[in-house]
């Protein structure tokens, strides 16, 4: 079981050469365990693990290049550490491979609506988050449009919810995530993050991906990605105070001083 009665750290392990802050720094196995096990020891309760990037721009993987990238990694954390593996992917193929491996929760920016997900994600029990993404990676960020971002976002969610529930996933299993910098402005993800605690559907817990993603450089005068480790913490640090149970993120050890900090301040 996930305990979330205090917020939760997710690690991120890319296994991709072209992922938008640390792509092509752990495309080999023994960098990836080093990676993961580093993030473990500095407090990650999770760790999520991908083989395609989601970035905005970025190129589709076929299934068996992705199975080939992440289901090496999980196998040889599943023997090494306590903490739960999560896989990111919207593939059913790549769900199954990578729960029989040893994962055990399902991290899909595309929440299930690839053909055959729902039953995979059912199937294999496993945890699943669904996130909220306007358009796909490749052309997400071409002028993303809405009317009222917040409320066509929890819509989608309570829409994916239904769908999962239909399909026998267990309510209890299911995390959200409004899906920051996912065919979104700036202006789309502030007002998204001022409205965190009405996105919590059905009273299900969120997961929220703010780390040294573009909004945070837009803020800070177009600083680059590996400049962006106080915004990331301060951002990760305003979700967690906004509602969220689950952050993920590239600087575990930097993000976990900052909750210890929150945590003695709330008594938690």
């Amino acid at each position: 079981m996930l305990d979330l009665s205090s917020p939760r750290i997710m690690g991120i392990l890319n296994i991709t050469p072209d992922s938008f802050s640390d792509g092509g720094a752990y495309t080999r196995l023994d960098q990836a365990i080093e990676q993961a096990l580093r993030m473990v020891k500095e407090g990650a309760d999770i760790l999520d693990i991908g083989g395609e990037s989601t970035r905005p721009g970025a190129q589709a993987v076929s299934v068996w290049e992705e199975i080939d990238r992440v289901v090496p990694v999980i196998e040889a954390l599943n023997r090494r550490v306590a903490v739960m593996l999560s896989v990111d992917t919207s593939k059913p193929e790549v769900m199954q491979a990578a729960c029989q491996a040893g994962a055990e929760m399902i991290n899909d920016v595309n929440a299930l609506r690839t053909p055959g997900a729902l039953e995979t994600a059912r199937d294999t029990q496993a945890w699943v988050c669904l996130m909220h993404m306007q358009g796909e990676p490749r052309t997400m960020q071409h002028n993303p449009v809405y009317q009222d971002v917040v409320s066509e976002v929890r819509s989608f969610l309570s829409e994916r919810v239904h769908a999962c529930l239909v399909a026998g996933i267990k309510r209890e299993r299911l995390l959200l995530d409004p899906g920051f910098g996912f065919g979104k402005t700036l202006a789309h993800n502030l007002a998204l993050l001022r409205a965190l605690p009405s996105l919590h559907v059905e009273q299900l817990p969120i997961l929220v991906g703010l780390s040294r993603k573009s909004m945070l450089g837009a803020l800070l005068d177009n600083r680059p990605v590996h400049e962006r480790l106080s915004a990331s913490v301060t951002a990760a640090l305003l979700a967690v105070q906004q509602g969220a149970n689950i952050v993920r993120v590239h600087d575990v050890q930097a993000t976990a001083d900052a909750l210890r900090i929150w945590r003695a301040v709330q008594g938690i």
